[in-house]
């Protein structure tokens, strides 16, 4: 009895040592905050000596979470993670990525406008995070912070300069040293080459990846070795954390310890590469990338040049050259220049939404789209508005018809003025009716450099005009041209094909990137959203009597199918588990270690219950990874007749199923099919 009061207070005292060993805090960058503005919160974790908390992708461990209870109006952007270190045990080997000392976690809070100077803030968030040094123990805390109202933000002097150099060591995107990934047997190689004007990256050293996913195997060593003349160009080697053959990316953090030179000015830099199979014989960075964009705007000027087929643009098209040779008295020379200006027209438009699009990614990035192919928010995304495109073009509904009728005034103008305002009105008519080559064009644009989302802007451009230039050039061809009529129906059913197969493409990616429940909910919500469109074909447009009820309930459920379809915040990791095998189950237990069996499948509900509810809590993932407990499932969504086996042997055919060997125990505990964390924690007390 006195030993185990000893060990109750033991395991008090030692409990409260740990969790002091990080401290929590909110800091602002303003002592006061003005109505209508933005501003730079931190979250500040104050590590003990040789304690750490974990980054985004921590490896093993877990990342810091926070969740916020915010005023109406206000609202926070995501956690903007600063380049992490490498973790090691004692023993010096990787154990994760993280953060030491007294480190801050930026992130921007947007204020509204009716606040009332005079007034008070209250910002307030829960906080839960793990941290570890040879023991780990997961920590939170409930934080609160309080901001005078005020007419004038007034920076604070001490927290200011901390959170502006926090941010600053945010990893960026960048140009200057193109990135190049490729297979060499075994092993994933990342080159690193100097841009036009650039230092030689050998000037860099300390070169380290932290990869964003499971791709690469983050506890092995990254050698680093210079591969030309000078330096001027260095080779990471990084070991594939599964099948090299079957990578198709890499993403993640590229750090240089020194810091990456000027006009780069950060410690980190973002990577998102393609994995191909070997480099190329000549300039394998440059080609890559050059591929890529050729590529693209391949599809821009084809993109371009389908929507003078779509029906809301063909049928103006001989009558717009037309209007051009009657403007210009059949004179050659008057005829081109109408031409040249009608595309100035539509260049000039296309700019303007180019310079929209990057005006919108600018306060994007700020709220951290920085991976944005890689952000399941945007693949959904994109797949809603591929969905759309496609149903529009198969005839579920339509949009955009009124516009042909829109600026007729501007239509009717003499001279060069209405040559180029009928370039801006063919503009207006077309960007509604998406091409299948435009729209995945588009959504590259969105992942480009302002500089490559201009070009391909312009190549669409180029393709929408060159029919009319060309015929503005060379009149005698409209009669060549083919008549209007039902044929254009069909082709632009048959055109909603390559659409759909770009969906089905978006949500196979997404597939990799949610659980799955969230991407059941995804498919559920593009099912609510194609109802809603039929719907709204079907029943509104169709009938000029709809009603109000008819013109509210498309709109809800459209709002529905989204809100169903969103993928929210990302998720926490999953859990490692290795596939079961009596073989294995012994093998870890003639280690010594702990052992959890899961028997599941795919279309068991409860299943799907347990995995979200206990396998997916932060408490559960900290006490697994505390008692290094080993994980083994038994995955029974097809048949297998040793599941099936081992099943029978413990008086099951059901599951879910699960068991924990203990050491030195011989029989396993059995758990009941619907569990809880409460549940898994006291079956792996000893």
């Amino acid at each position: 009895m006195r030993a185990l009061v000893l060990l109750c207070l033991l395991a008090f005292t030692l409990t409260g040592s740990l969790l002091a060993q990080v401290r929590a805090s909110l800091v602002s960058s303003q002592s006061s905050v003005a109505p209508g503005s933005r501003l730079h919160v931190a979250l500040r974790l104050e590590h003990e000596d040789h304690w750490h908390s974990y980054w985004q992708n921590p490896g093993t461990g877990m990342p810091t979470q926070v969740q916020w209870t915010l005023p109406s109006g206000v609202s926070a952007g995501d956690l903007e993670w600063p380049v992490p270190i490498v973790l090691r045990d004692s023993e010096g080997a990787v154990s994760g990525h993280g953060y030491e000392g007294d480190q801050l976690l930026p992130l921007e809070l947007t204020v509204p406008a009716d606040l009332k100077p005079g007034t008070r803030l209250s910002l307030q968030a829960s906080v839960r995070w793990l941290m570890c040094k040879e023991a780990c123990v997961p920590g939170s805390a409930v934080l609160t912070l309080e901001l005078p109202v005020a007419a004038q933000a007034v920076q604070d002097a001490v927290w200011s300069p901390r959170i502006a150099a926090a941010r600053a060591s945010v990893p960026k995107a960048q140009a200057v040293y193109p990135l190049f990934a490729y297979r060499q047997g075994a092993t994933l190689l990342l080159d690193v080459t100097p841009g036009q004007g650039a230092a030689a990256p050998g000037s860099l050293g300390g070169l380290h990846f932290f990869p964003a996913d499971e791709t690469v195997d983050y506890e092995k060593p990254q050698p680093e070795e210079a591969v030309a003349s000078g330096g001027r160009r260095l080779r990471l080697s990084v070991t594939p954390g599964t099948d090299p053959a079957a990578l198709t990316r890499l993403t993640g953090v590229l750090r240089a310890e020194a810091g990456w030179p000027a006009p780069i000015a950060a410690k980190g830099v973002l990577v998102h590469l393609p994995i191909v199979a070997e480099p190329p014989a000549a300039a394998p960075v440059n080609a890559a990338a050059a591929g890529s964009l050729w590529a693209t705007l391949g599809m821009a000027l084809v993109g371009g040049l389908i929507l003078n087929l779509m029906p809301c643009v063909f049928p103006v098209l001989g009558i717009k050259i037309l209007g051009f040779v009657q403007q210009a008295g059949a004179e050659r020379r008057k005829v081109v220049l109408h031409g040249l200006v009608f595309s100035a027209g539509v260049l000039i438009s296309f700019w303007v939404l180019a310079l929209g699009l990057l005006l919108l990614r600018s306060g994007g990035a700020k709220l951290g789209w920085g991976f944005q192919l890689q952000s399941p928010l945007f693949v959904a995304a994109l797949a809603v508005v591929m969905l759309v495109f496609a149903l529009n073009m198969s005839g579920l509904f339509e949009f955009g018809l009124s516009a042909t009728s829109v600026g007729s005034d501007l239509q009717m103008k003499q001279g060069y003025a209405g040559s180029f305002f009928t370039g801006v009105l063919a503009t207006l008519v077309a960007t509604p009716c998406s091409a299948p080559f435009l729209a995945p064009a588009l959504g590259a644009a969105l992942a480009l450099s302002p500089a490559e989302s201009f070009l391909i802007f312009s190549t669409i451009a180029v393709g929408l005009s060159l029919p009319y230039l060309t015929l503005s050039v060379f009149p005698s061809l409209i009669r060549l041209l083919p008549r209007p009529g039902a044929w254009m129906e069909s082709f632009k059913q048959a055109m909603a094909f390559p659409l759909y197969g770009t969906v089905a493409y978006l949500v196979w990616v997404l597939a990799g990137q949610l659980e799955d429940a969230q991407l059941l909910n995804l498919l559920l919500g593009l099912v609510l959203v194609a109802f809603a469109l039929w719907d709204y074909g079907r029943h509104v447009q169709a009938s000029r009597k709809a009603g109000w009820f008819a013109k509210l309930r498309v709109p809800l459920v459209v709002l529905l199918g989204l809100w169903i379809a969103w993928p929210g915040a990302s998720t926490p990791k999953e859990l490692q588990w290795e596939p079961w095998s009596a073989k294995r189950l012994e093998e870890l237990r003639k280690e010594g270690r702990v052992v959890y069996v899961d028997f599941t499948a795919r279309w068991c509900a409860t299943c799907q219950t347990n995995k979200k509810v206990v396998f997916g809590s932060a408490e559960t993932r900290a006490l697994f990874q505390s008692r290094k407990v080993a994980l083994l499932k038994a995955d029974w969504t097809n048949s297998d007749p040793l599941i099936t086996a081992e099943l029978a042997r413990w008086n099951r055919s059901a599951v879910p199923f699960n068991l924990v060997y203990l050491p030195g125990v011989n029989e396993p505990r059995i758990l009941p099919e619907l569990l809880t964390p409460g549940i898994v924690r006291e079956a792996l007390s000893p």
